[in-house]
C-alpha cells in the first residue's frame, strides 16, 4: 500500500494502481449487488459509484466502463470462491470444488457477473477475449488443481490428459447452467465425480 495525493491535497492509503483499498471494493460489491438487481443492459457507472457511496468522477478515473469493473470483480470473486480445496483425498476435493462451481454460477452474484459477460462476450471479440485470457485461463488452471495433486499421489495416471478431465468434471454443470437451465444438484455433480473416478482412477 502507498499514499496518495488526491486533488486538494488529501491522502489516503492506496493499493498499487493508486486506488484506495476501501474504495475499491466498495465498488466492486456495488457492481454485483447492482447487476443482479437491474441487469446489465440498466448498470451504469453512475448507479454503481452511488451505490458504492464514491464520486462519480473517482470511478471513471479507475475504470475506463462497467465492463471493466465487471471484470475486476469476478476476478477477485473466482479466486475467493473457486479455489479447490486440498485434503488429501481426491473424490472428496473434487465433490467440494464442483458443488462450489455449482453454486457459483446458479447462486452468487458473482456467477450472474459471469453469465453476464459471456452473454456480453458473444458479440464482443474483444471482451471475449480479455475474459478468456485475463480470468477463465487461470480458472481453467485451479479447476485443475485436484488433478495435479492426485497425479503427484499416485491416484489417477500420470499420462491423463488433465485438460480433457477439467472438460470432462466442469463442462456438464456449464451445459446445464447455460444451455438447458436444469437444475445443478448434489447428486448430479457427485455422480460426475463417481463417473470420472470408474474411468480414470488406477484399481
Amino acid at each position: 500500500m502507498v499514499d496518495v495525493t488526491e486533488p486538494g491535497g488529501r491522502r489516503h492509503h492506496g493499493n498499487r494502481y493508486g486506488r484506495s483499498e476501501n474504495a475499491r471494493r466498495a465498488v466492486l460489491h456495488a457492481v454485483d449487488d447492482l447487476l443482479v438487481e437491474v441487469g446489465f443492459a440498466r448498470l451504469t457507472m453512475e448507479g454503481i459509484a452511488a451505490r458504492a457511496g464514491v464520486g462519480k468522477q473517482t470511478v471513471y478515473r479507475w475504470w475506463p466502463s462497467k465492463v471493466d469493473i465487471l471484470l475486476e470483480a469476478l476476478g477477485d470473486d473466482l479466486v475467493e470462491e473457486l479455489s479447490p480445496p486440498d485434503s488429501g483425498e481426491l473424490r472428496e476435493d473434487l465433490r467440494t470444488h464442483l458443488a462450489a462451481i455449482a453454486s457459483f454460477l446458479t447462486t452468487a452474484d458473482a456467477g450472474a457477473v459471469l453469465r453476464a459477460l459471456l452473454g456480453q462476450a458473444q458479440h464482443d471479440p474483444d471482451l471475449a477475449r480479455q475474459l478468456r485470457e485475463e480470468h477463465l485461463r487461470a480458472q481453467h488452471g485451479r479447476d485443475r488443481l485436484p488433478l495435479e495433486r492426485a497425479v503427484k499421489r499416485g491416484e489417477l495416471p500420470s499420462d491423463l490428459d488433465l485438460d480433457g478431465a477439467v472438460e470432462q468434471l466442469v463442462g456438464p454443470i456449464h451445459y446445464r447452467v447455460l444451455v438447458t437451465g436444469a437444475p445443478v444438484p448434489p447428486e448430479f455433480t457427485n455422480g460426475l465425480v463417481e463417473r470420472f473416478l470408474r474411468e480414470h482412477r488406477p484399481e
